[in-house]
């Protein structure tokens, strides 16, 4: 049972996980544009920015790439882009000022 278990957990760990991770300032046109929701359109001004300077984390990419938003990060990330190693995180929400 502990067994069964055991390998049910790790399945579904590893659904939960990219088998692999894509890094962007590496990543050839080709490799990007195989990301669900990547193509030329982004896929473009991704490398020609990336040519001027590697991107620093999420918030540089978003920031430099016009349709590369928190919910297009959080897709990318999920399977399996990163910058500079880092999978997306969305910042928390703001804690509500007290009454």
């Amino acid at each position: 049972m502990r067994r069964a278990l055991a390998t049910l957990l790790l399945g579904v760990v590893a659904l939960a996980v990219p088998a692999w991770a894509l890094e962007v300032n590496q990543a050839s046109a080709a490799e990007l544009d195989g990301l669900r929701g990547v193509g030329p359109g982004l896929s473009t001004p991704m490398l020609q920015e990336r040519a001027k300077a590697p991107f620093r984390d999420w918030a540089d990419l978003m920031a430099r790439i016009k349709g590369i938003g928190p919910g297009n990060a959080a897709r990318f990330s999920a399977q399996g882009l990163r910058v500079n190693g880092q999978a997306y995180e969305r910042p928390a929400p703001p804690a509500s000022a007290p009454h």
